[in-house]
């Protein structure tokens, strides 16, 4: 089952970065045969780009917010 990439789309960085930890804890804990290893271990990597994805995401519209409200107060008047 794929992941899909944005959180508009019902995947939120917290389902997302739960189900990654998850997979961790499994592969952390071992005995798992070579294949279901590879499988979670592809499904990590799938969920990290995910989390990254989100992240990045949600860091350009901080810095887009950010800048926008310095435009709006330096395009303010000045009170006297």
């Amino acid at each position: 089952m794929p992941l899909s990439p944005n959180p508009e789309s019902g995947r939120s960085f917290e389902v997302a970065f739960g189900e990654l930890q998850q997979v961790v804890e499994q592969l952390e804990d071992g005995g798992l045969e070579l294949e279901r290893a590879l499988q979670l271990f592809e499904r990590g990597a799938e969920l990290a780009q995910v989390c990254e994805r989100i992240v990045d995401e949600a860091e350009l519209r901080v810095t887009r917010l950010t800048a926008e409200s310095a435009s709006a107060l330096s395009d303010a008047p000045a009170s006297s």
